[in-house]
């Protein structure tokens, strides 16, 4: 165990350079004492680790010096292989690629593990495209990863919900969330109040090109911090109103698919003892987009899922249940 942490200290100062006592400890999950004493006993085996002193201090490795240390234990080996997605690879461009380099990983290894990095990608396989659904065509996803990669500005048409723009951007990373890819970028001229970044539909990028000017990227900038605060926007933005629900499980079921914020809502909910009712029915506040949203959303579920406010979505509910009925010749209380 000691060990372990010993080498990840060292590869730590390594890969990010200097580090604070505090960050280091933090990224090893022990103690600063716990983490000098490391220090100390790193020093003694010939590691050449020094402290500066002052406000921007810290651990650092000497100058130019490398570990020599290759090897992967059995689990790591199958960590890599399992940490392969084939399929955004090849779309990627990167297909042959990670090919090759799971051969030359898998011929490196001592003969007694590679059968159990092999059985990585026989027994277990990542799909990341949702249901019901296909992956979005992305002809130009090559194009705008070399951009990323290379820290190139693209010039590219875009087709927005509004309009159809040509646009030049400094890309700063790619994600890639349920089946779509999403690039994340800067206006490479941004007008007044628009200078963060800004997420693009990859499918949506109409043609590409990638530039001679160089993205200039900013110091701070972590792209799945960016992310997860875009989600978080983007849900705020997008829910207007709550609903309060009567649901039976299996209502509770047809909720969760609806979306991870009602999701998360409906887990409060059926953690909640006082939630409960003596019919068996959970009482759930979920948010909602709008009433004539919410309104196709729930009619799905119905009747294992009961409106009981706000008052505009239960008359909403009504009314399409009795166009619904005239639709097919019958006649509605």
């Amino acid at each position: 165990m000691r060990a372990s942490r010993l080498l990840s200290l060292q590869m730590l100062l390594e890969t990010q350079g200097r580090m604070s006592a505090t960050a280091l400890a933090d990224a090893l999950e022990i103690s600063v004492r716990t983490l000098y004493r490391d220090v100390d006993q790193l020093s003694a085996a010939g590691v050449p680790i020094y402290a500066e002193r002052g406000r921007h201090g810290g651990f650092a490795l000497l100058p130019g010096w490398k570990t020599t240390l290759t090897g992967l234990t059995p689990s790591e080996a199958q960590a890599v292989f399992l940490s392969g997605l084939p399929g955004p690879a090849q779309q990627l461009g990167l297909g042959d690629e990670v090919e090759g380099a799971r051969l030359k990983l898998l011929s490196a290894l001592p003969a007694a593990w590679r059968e159990d990095a092999q059985r990585v990608s026989t027994r277990l396989h990542l799909d990341p495209v949702d249901w019901y659904r296909e992956s979005d065509p992305t002809p130009h996803l090559a194009t705008v990863a070399a951009a990323v990669w290379n820290g190139r500005q693209i010039s590219m048409r875009y087709e927005s919900w509004a309009d159809t723009v040509q646009r030049t951007v400094s890309p700063l990373g790619l994600v890639l969330k349920a089946g779509a890819w999403y690039l994340v970028a800067l206006p490479a001229a941004p007008a007044r109040g628009e200078g963060g970044p800004r997420t693009y539909r990859v499918s949506n990028i109409l043609a590409a090109q990638a530039l001679e000017a160089a993205v200039r990227r900013p110091a701070r900038f972590d792209l799945p911090a960016y992310w997860a605060e875009s989600i978080r926007r983007f849900e705020s933005a997008l829910y207007t109103g709550e609903a309060v629900l009567l649901a039976t499980p299996a209502g509770l079921k047809g909720l969760r698919m609806l979306s991870s914020a009602v999701a998360r809502a409906v887990a409060v909910a059926a953690a909640a003892p006082a939630s409960r009712r003596q019919d068996g029915r959970v009482a759930v506040t979920v948010p909602i987009e709008s009433v004539e949203h919410a309104c196709g959303q729930f009619m799905r579920l119905s009747p294992q899922v009961e409106v009981v406010r706000p008052a505009a979505l239960r008359r909403a509910l009504v009314e399409r249940l009795r166009s619904t009925a005239r639709l097919y010749g019958l006649a509605p209380d």
